[in-house]
């Protein structure tokens, strides 16, 4: 037995519940591990309360996609990983199959990545999903390189953040934008060349601005809705528009095609990486030379215990946080 996190109906953070079920043996393919950090993320929040890209099948649900922990017991099948190595989990799952809200959990293998010896538990928990969605699109899907500006809205997230750290280590330019002016100088030292204060500001003419008129090689949105289209028409020509996420909760129209002469604007999510295995190689590589080289450090918001998951997920939904949120197990 071990105790995780469930919920029996869709709803806020209160239907959360932490609840003793069976673990059991992994099965071919799978681990069991002992989870000692877990990483949170919005898209958590979003199975919970039924707007996810993806409904819940049953309940009781569990919940999570990213943890750091301990191999406890190996499926068969499974190479490449021994009783009581120290490992990460990426998301590469649906939370309908496997869930890490847990103390103990059985997770598929190849989510599985060993964890840098110079990395802490926390830091294993924070890292993964942050930096393989930035370098995902911009760096796989999009290249890239020295020159190039960068536009990263909602940047205080932990995604954001990521990006503009991966941005200054292939030479560009991340231009980071905000919703309020209180954030703005932690984005200046977090790295951020310039920053545009969302609230305060016309985006796009500030993008055609800070570039001398050429505008953004790059947008990287996790904001959706109608914003997109000042964001398109702020890109230099053959730019490309990445959206990641959707918190403005609104309906996001395709920009008229006089507004932009963009090379695509697309959807892009963690799993066209993490789910392939070459793909996830050389993005594993990407991040680990980051991290040893000290160009990559996540940033962390707050550290709650396992205990306090309702409170973390209210202050996951609180939009104050800069950077990742991270629950000790």
């Amino acid at each position: 037995m071990t105790r995780a996190v469930r919920f029996h109906e869709l709803g806020g953070p209160e239907v959360l519940r932490i609840e003793e079920v069976q673990v059991g043996e992994p099965g071919p393919g799978e681990l069991r591990i002992r989870v000692t950090a877990i990483g949170l993320n919005r898209a958590e929040s979003l199975f919970r309360s039924g707007q996810y890209i993806e409904a819940v099948r049953r309940f009781p649900a569990g919940l999570g996609a990213e943890a750091d922990g301990v191999v406890e017991a190996v499926g068969a099948g499974v190479t490449g990983f021994a009783v009581g190595e120290p490992i990460s989990v990426v998301p590469a799952f649906s939370m309908n199959d496997y869930a890490v809200y847990a103390e103990r959990t059985i997770v598929p293998a190849a989510a599985v990545l060993h964890r840098p010896e110079f990395l802490d538990d926390v830091a294993g928990a924070a890292v993964w999903m942050p930096y393989l969605t930035a370098y995902g699109a911009l760096i796989e899907v999009g290249g890239m390189g020295a020159g190039d500006t960068v536009v990263l809205t909602a940047a205080s997230s932990s995604v954001g953040l990521a990006a503009i750290q991966i941005a200054h280590r292939v030479g560009a330019v991340p231009i980071a934008t905000t919703r309020s002016r209180d954030k703005a100088e932690r984005l200046r030292k977090a790295g951020a060349a310039e920053v545009i204060v969302t609230d305060e500001e016309d985006v796009s003419e500030r993008i055609l601005e800070l570039t001398g008129g050429r505008g953004a090689e790059f947008v990287f949105d996790a904001v959706a809705g109608p914003g997109v289209v000042g964001l398109a028409s702020a890109l230099a020509p053959g730019g490309d528009l990445f959206v990641y996420g959707q918190l403005s909760g609104a309906d996001t129209p395709f920009p008229p095609m006089g507004t932009m002469s963009s090379r695509a604007m697309r959807a892009y999510v963690l799993y066209e990486t993490s789910t392939d295995p070459e793909r996830l190689r050389k993005g594993e590589t990407f991040v680990v030379s980051g991290l040893r080289s000290g160009a990559f450090t996540p940033t962390v918001d707050t550290v709650f215990a396992f205990d306090d998951l309702v409170d973390a997920h209210r202050h996951l939904e609180s939009g104050t946080q800069f950077g990742k949120l991270v629950a000790t197990v």
